[in-house]
Protein backbone atom coordinates (compact mmCIF):
# COMPACT_ATOMS: atom_id res chain seq x y z
CA UNK A 1 0.00 0.00 0.00
CA UNK A 2 1.25 3.38 -1.18
CA UNK A 3 2.17 5.53 1.60
CA UNK A 4 1.33 8.68 -0.61
CA UNK A 5 -1.80 6.88 -1.44
CA UNK A 6 -3.22 6.83 2.40
CA UNK A 7 -1.77 10.73 3.54
CA UNK A 8 -3.59 12.02 0.61
CA UNK A 9 -6.56 10.10 1.51
CA UNK A 10 -6.16 11.57 4.89
CA UNK A 11 -6.03 14.93 3.78
CA UNK A 12 -9.45 14.54 2.16
CA UNK A 13 -11.00 13.02 4.92
CA UNK A 14 -10.56 16.37 7.19
CA UNK A 15 -12.73 18.06 3.75
CA UNK A 16 -14.79 15.65 3.34
CA UNK A 17 -16.89 14.22 5.67
CA UNK A 18 -18.03 10.84 6.74
CA UNK A 19 -20.21 7.88 6.82
CA UNK A 20 -18.69 6.64 10.02
CA UNK A 21 -19.84 10.27 12.25
CA UNK A 22 -23.22 10.23 13.06
CA UNK A 23 -25.51 13.00 11.25
CA UNK A 24 -26.31 16.15 13.17
CA UNK A 25 -29.61 16.82 13.95
CA UNK A 26 -30.27 20.45 13.55
CA UNK A 27 -33.25 22.06 11.99
CA UNK A 28 -33.23 22.32 7.91
CA UNK A 29 -30.83 25.24 6.59
CA UNK A 30 -29.48 26.59 3.34
CA UNK A 31 -25.84 26.69 5.24
CA UNK A 32 -23.48 24.01 4.81
CA UNK A 33 -22.72 22.59 8.52
CA UNK A 34 -19.86 20.50 8.96
CA UNK A 35 -18.37 17.67 11.46
CA UNK A 36 -15.02 15.81 11.76
CA UNK A 37 -14.68 13.43 14.25
CA UNK A 38 -11.42 11.41 15.44
CA UNK A 39 -12.07 8.10 16.67
CA UNK A 40 -10.39 4.81 18.07
CA UNK A 41 -11.74 1.39 17.08
CA UNK A 42 -10.67 -1.91 18.65
CA UNK A 43 -11.83 -4.54 16.62
CA UNK A 44 -11.34 -8.41 17.06
CA UNK A 45 -9.92 -9.80 13.39
CA UNK A 46 -10.61 -12.87 12.13
CA UNK A 47 -10.09 -14.05 8.54
CA UNK A 48 -9.61 -16.83 6.07
CA UNK A 49 -7.25 -16.35 3.61
CA UNK A 50 -6.23 -17.81 0.44
CA UNK A 51 -2.86 -18.00 -0.88
CA UNK A 52 -2.47 -20.02 -4.10
CA UNK A 53 -5.11 -22.91 -2.83
CA UNK A 54 -3.06 -22.33 0.70
CA UNK A 55 -6.17 -21.33 3.20
CA UNK A 56 -4.67 -19.04 5.89
CA UNK A 57 -6.74 -18.43 8.97
CA UNK A 58 -6.14 -15.62 11.58
CA UNK A 59 -8.39 -15.17 14.92
CA UNK A 60 -6.43 -12.85 17.15
CA UNK A 61 -6.93 -13.68 20.99
CA UNK A 62 -5.72 -10.02 22.38
CA UNK A 63 -6.25 -6.92 19.60
CA UNK A 64 -4.09 -4.98 21.78
CA UNK A 65 -1.24 -7.80 22.12
CA UNK A 66 -1.48 -7.82 18.06
CA UNK A 67 -1.90 -4.25 17.17
CA UNK A 68 0.68 -2.69 15.63
CA UNK A 69 -0.73 0.77 14.83
CA UNK A 70 -4.42 2.40 13.99
CA UNK A 71 -6.05 5.37 12.87
CA UNK A 72 -9.07 6.90 12.10
CA UNK A 73 -11.32 9.67 10.78
CA UNK A 74 -14.36 11.23 10.10
CA UNK A 75 -16.52 13.44 9.34
CA UNK A 76 -20.25 15.29 7.68
CA UNK A 77 -21.14 18.09 5.83
CA UNK A 78 -24.73 18.84 5.17
CA UNK A 79 -27.04 21.51 3.18
CA UNK A 80 -30.27 21.45 3.90
CA UNK A 81 -31.17 17.24 3.27
CA UNK A 82 -28.17 16.74 1.56
CA UNK A 83 -25.06 15.29 3.01
CA UNK A 84 -22.37 14.02 2.09
CA UNK A 85 -19.09 12.13 3.94
CA UNK A 86 -15.73 10.36 3.97
CA UNK A 87 -14.78 7.86 6.39
CA UNK A 88 -10.86 6.49 6.92
CA UNK A 89 -9.67 3.40 9.28
CA UNK A 90 -5.91 2.10 9.00
CA UNK A 91 -5.10 -1.29 10.17
CA UNK A 92 -2.03 -2.91 10.99
CA UNK A 93 -2.21 -6.32 12.61
CA UNK A 94 0.08 -9.20 13.18
CA UNK A 95 -0.97 -12.92 14.64
CA UNK A 96 2.53 -15.21 15.45
CA UNK A 97 -0.34 -18.09 16.11
CA UNK A 98 -1.90 -18.37 12.47
CA UNK A 99 -3.47 -21.76 11.06
CA UNK A 100 -2.34 -22.72 7.79
CA UNK A 101 -3.84 -25.14 5.19
CA UNK A 102 -2.51 -27.11 2.31
CA UNK A 103 -3.73 -30.09 1.44
CA UNK A 104 -3.15 -32.35 4.55
CA UNK A 105 -0.44 -30.37 6.06
CA UNK A 106 -1.32 -27.97 8.92
CA UNK A 107 1.09 -25.11 10.41
CA UNK A 108 -0.58 -24.08 13.41
CA UNK A 109 2.78 -22.18 14.21
CA UNK A 110 2.66 -19.48 11.32
CA UNK A 111 2.50 -15.83 11.55
CA UNK A 112 0.53 -13.17 9.43
CA UNK A 113 1.07 -9.63 9.09
CA UNK A 114 -2.16 -7.78 8.02
CA UNK A 115 -2.25 -3.86 6.65
CA UNK A 116 -5.65 -2.68 5.56
CA UNK A 117 -6.74 0.79 4.69
CA UNK A 118 -10.50 1.43 4.30
CA UNK A 119 -12.21 4.58 3.00
CA UNK A 120 -15.67 4.73 2.43
CA UNK A 121 -17.24 8.11 0.34
CA UNK A 122 -21.06 8.74 0.00
CA UNK A 123 -23.74 11.13 -0.14
CA UNK A 124 -27.09 11.38 0.73
CA UNK A 125 -30.47 12.66 1.59
CA UNK A 126 -32.46 12.99 4.34
CA UNK A 127 -36.00 11.61 4.23
CA UNK A 128 -36.58 12.74 8.44
CA UNK A 129 -34.63 16.03 10.15
CA UNK A 130 -35.70 17.13 13.08
CA UNK A 131 -34.11 18.65 16.20
CA UNK A 132 -34.35 15.14 18.09
CA UNK A 133 -34.29 12.47 15.12
CA UNK A 134 -33.31 12.50 12.00
CA UNK A 135 -32.99 9.11 8.79
CA UNK A 136 -30.66 9.53 5.90
CA UNK A 137 -30.36 7.14 2.75
CA UNK A 138 -27.26 7.01 1.73
CA UNK A 139 -24.97 5.44 -1.38
CA UNK A 140 -21.43 5.70 -2.49
CA UNK A 141 -18.58 3.01 -2.60
CA UNK A 142 -15.75 1.71 -0.67
CA UNK A 143 -12.21 1.06 -1.11
CA UNK A 144 -10.05 -1.90 0.83
CA UNK A 145 -6.66 -1.70 0.45
CA UNK A 146 -5.11 -4.96 2.19
CA UNK A 147 -1.53 -6.76 2.47
CA UNK A 148 -0.87 -9.60 3.57
CA UNK A 149 2.21 -11.47 4.48
CA UNK A 150 2.74 -14.88 5.45
CA UNK A 151 5.37 -16.99 7.42
CA UNK A 152 5.48 -20.70 7.78
CA UNK A 153 8.15 -23.19 7.28
CA UNK A 154 6.15 -26.06 7.30
CA UNK A 155 3.66 -25.12 4.27
CA UNK A 156 5.28 -22.27 2.37
CA UNK A 157 8.54 -22.66 3.64
CA UNK A 158 9.32 -19.37 3.36
CA UNK A 159 7.63 -15.66 3.46
CA UNK A 160 4.80 -15.32 1.21
CA UNK A 161 3.57 -11.74 0.33
CA UNK A 162 0.04 -11.23 -1.36
CA UNK A 163 -2.09 -7.94 -1.58
CA UNK A 164 -5.59 -7.05 -2.93
CA UNK A 165 -7.39 -3.29 -4.09
CA UNK A 166 -11.11 -3.90 -3.75
CA UNK A 167 -13.64 -1.15 -5.14
CA UNK A 168 -17.29 -1.73 -4.23
CA UNK A 169 -20.66 0.37 -4.66
CA UNK A 170 -22.49 0.93 -1.35
CA UNK A 171 -26.38 2.05 -0.41
CA UNK A 172 -27.35 2.10 3.19
CA UNK A 173 -29.04 4.62 5.97
CA UNK A 174 -28.37 6.22 9.30
CA UNK A 175 -30.47 7.19 12.00
CA UNK A 176 -30.31 9.20 15.69
CA UNK A 177 -33.07 9.62 17.97
CA UNK A 178 -33.16 11.73 21.18
CA UNK A 179 -34.33 9.93 24.52
CA UNK A 180 -37.14 12.66 25.31
CA UNK A 181 -35.83 16.28 25.76
CA UNK A 182 -32.35 14.87 27.32
CA UNK A 183 -29.22 15.36 25.17
CA UNK A 184 -28.33 11.41 25.06
CA UNK A 185 -29.33 9.81 21.77
CA UNK A 186 -29.15 6.45 19.97
CA UNK A 187 -27.31 6.11 16.62
CA UNK A 188 -26.91 3.68 14.19
CA UNK A 189 -25.76 3.19 10.71
CA UNK A 190 -26.03 0.24 7.94
CA UNK A 191 -24.47 -0.36 4.45
CA UNK A 192 -24.20 -3.29 1.42
CA UNK A 193 -22.83 -3.36 -1.15
CA UNK A 194 -20.14 -5.26 -3.79
CA UNK A 195 -18.64 -5.45 -7.26
CA UNK A 196 -16.14 -7.57 -8.82
CA UNK A 197 -17.10 -10.90 -7.29
CA UNK A 198 -16.77 -9.22 -3.92
CA UNK A 199 -19.83 -8.67 -0.67
CA UNK A 200 -19.31 -6.52 1.93
CA UNK A 201 -21.52 -4.83 4.57
CA UNK A 202 -21.07 -2.77 7.66
CA UNK A 203 -23.53 -1.87 10.49
CA UNK A 204 -23.18 0.05 13.56
CA UNK A 205 -25.32 1.06 16.67
CA UNK A 206 -24.41 2.78 20.22
CA UNK A 207 -25.44 5.82 22.11
CA UNK A 208 -23.87 9.16 22.93
CA UNK A 209 -23.85 12.31 24.55
CA UNK A 210 -24.33 15.74 23.20
CA UNK A 211 -22.69 18.92 24.15
CA UNK A 212 -22.45 22.39 23.05
CA UNK A 213 -19.55 21.72 21.03
CA UNK A 214 -20.29 18.45 19.15
CA UNK A 215 -20.62 14.75 20.36
CA UNK A 216 -19.04 12.01 22.52
CA UNK A 217 -20.29 8.67 20.59
CA UNK A 218 -19.83 4.59 22.13
CA UNK A 219 -20.52 2.66 19.01
CA UNK A 220 -20.55 -1.41 18.52
CA UNK A 221 -19.31 -1.38 14.95
CA UNK A 222 -18.58 -4.52 12.43
CA UNK A 223 -17.37 -4.72 8.92
CA UNK A 224 -17.36 -7.98 6.58
CA UNK A 225 -15.34 -8.74 3.11
CA UNK A 226 -15.77 -11.82 1.25
CA UNK A 227 -14.70 -12.35 -2.28
CA UNK A 228 -15.79 -15.57 -4.42
CA UNK A 229 -13.92 -17.01 -7.32
CA UNK A 230 -10.61 -17.89 -5.18
CA UNK A 231 -9.50 -14.43 -4.49
CA UNK A 232 -7.77 -13.26 -1.56
CA UNK A 233 -10.07 -13.28 0.94
CA UNK A 234 -12.57 -16.00 1.57
CA UNK A 235 -14.28 -14.24 4.45
CA UNK A 236 -12.29 -11.01 6.76
CA UNK A 237 -14.54 -9.56 10.12
CA UNK A 238 -13.61 -6.63 12.02
CA UNK A 239 -15.78 -6.14 15.32
CA UNK A 240 -15.63 -4.24 18.33
CA UNK A 241 -16.18 -1.03 20.22
CA UNK A 242 -15.12 2.57 18.98
CA UNK A 243 -15.23 5.72 21.11
CA UNK A 244 -15.31 9.02 19.17
CA UNK A 245 -15.14 12.52 19.68
CA UNK A 246 -17.41 14.47 16.81
CA UNK A 247 -16.58 17.93 16.50
CA UNK A 248 -19.51 20.54 14.72
CA UNK A 249 -19.00 23.76 13.61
Amino acid sequence: MKTRFFMAALAGALLLPSLGAQAQTAAESDNWKFSVMPYLWLPTVKATLNFDAKSVETKPDSYLDNLDFAGMLSGTARKGRWVIGSDLMYLHVSDSQSKVRAGGLLDTGGSIDLKGFVWTAAGGYSLILEPKANLDVIAGFRYFGLDTKVDTNIVFGRSVEKDANIWAGIIGARGRFNFGESDWFANGYVDVGGGSSTFTWQGAAGVGYAFKWGDVILDYRYLYYSQDDGKLIDNLSFGGLALGANFRF
